[in-house]
């Protein structure tokens, strides 16, 4: 496996894009020591090609889109069929985000996110496929708190230490905020264009991408929308920045529940869990769980449950690597399905009556 050497320059540079990535390159450029923005784009084009920088593109924040409450569900499937039978059952329910296959030495399981505007209609879906025996179980957890992200510090340690989990610390606010900013039909639209990072987000692509499919708003139109969504905090441009490129790393997701159930204790425990190394995480909360998901160097990975084991204050603990194979026709990341958003009443419901139907209709045609 072929190592990529980096500079100390390079390091800065992957440092500042990670933890800056809303600043103009022309305001990047006094930071680092390269002379020319020509040069410091072709370094950005090089990490892109090699795997360690993905983006720009926007996060959005979902809890402030709409009137009605809209969270993130994630679901761990586990399954005896084959995975195109299971996944084609999946995209019938058209607020599917993501698609993994997770690494398990027993059983077939998929690590699946969805966009929820009913918890409990999303439960009744999984268990209407399980009923229906296309998967044979599943566990659901549901974002209660902001996802937080972290890109590495290049300068950081690779495998970081556990023992400062519980140290005080000035940490974020993670709580959930509200819809307060009526939203019209081209900020929706604009959305899951900005948040696929299409075109590297740039507003004049999607104007032409729009106006293909007939639909025709104006460069001040979109431009208005834009600054709106990023004054409003819906949306905040990003980075996605590996320690080493992507295929020598390892990517998975820790689940954990505390003996005491203390929610401050739960944050603080993802904020301090890993922080400040040279991996990838990003942590929320799902109601009773913590969840922090990691890209980093294998060591990491390495005895992690043994660590894991030896903290007094987690009672249950989940981990769940991403395979490498199958191959990656079995990975779906999709942006947001936001076409049920009603610009008069500001709500978004997604039509769980429909999706039973169209599984139904699919399960007794045996396809």
């Amino acid at each position: 496996m072929e190592k990529i050497r980096m500079t100390e320059d390079q390091k800065m540079l992957l440092n500042l894009l990670g933890s800056h990535s809303d600043i103009p390159l022309k305001e990047l450029l006094p930071q680092v020591k390269y002379k020319w923005i020509s040069t410091l784009r072709r370094k950005i084009n090089d990490f892109k090609e090699q795997r360690i920088l993905r983006g720009p593109f926007y996060e959005i924040n979902y809890s402030k889109i709409c009137k009605n409450p809209l969270h993130l569900f994630v679901s761990i499937l586990e399954f005896t069929r084959k995975y195109e039978t299971v996944i084609s059952y999946l995209e019938l329910i058209e607020p599917l985000k993501v698609i993994y296959p997770v690494l398990s030495p027993h059983k077939e399981v998929l690590l699946t996110l969805f966009l929820s505007s009913h918890t409990e209609e999303m439960n009744n879906l999984l268990q209407l496929l399980r009923d229906s025996a296309i998967i044979t179980d599943y566990t659901t957890h549901v974002y209660t708190s902001k996802r937080m992200t972290e890109n590495p510090d290049f300068f950081g340690e690779v495998n970081p230490s556990l023992d400062n989990l519980q140290d005080p610390s000035d940490m974020p606010d993670m709580s959930l905020q509200q819809h307060d900013t009526e939203w019209n039909e081209c900020d929706i639209r604009l959305l899951p264009y900005l948040e696929a990072g299409y075109k590297e987000g740039k507003l004049i692509e999607i104007i032409r991408k729009e106006k293909k499919q007939n639909r025709t708003w104006t460069y001040e139109q979109v431009k208005y929308s834009h600054k709106k969504m990023v004054k409003n905090k819906l949306i905040e441009k990003k980075y996605m920045v590996f320690p080493y490129p992507y295929h020598q790393c390892v990517d998975f997701v820790v689940f954990f529940s505390l003996e005491n159930g203390d929610t401050e204790a739960m944050q603080r425990i993802l904020y301090n869990f890993g922080r400040g190394g040279r991996l990838y995480r990003d942590y929320v909360v799902c109601e009773d769980w913590g969840s922090i998901g990691f890209v980093c160097h294998p060591l990491f990975l390495t005895g992690l449950m043994n660590k894991l084991d030896k903290i007094d204050e987690i009672r249950e603990k989940k981990v769940y690597q991403i395979r490498s194979v199958p191959p990656k026709k079995y990975i779906l990341v999709r942006a947001a399905h936001l076409t049920y958003f009603d610009v008069e009443t500001q709500r978004l419901e997604y039509p769980y009556h429909l999706y039973r139907e169209r599984i139904r209709e699919k399960l007794d045609s045996k396809v």
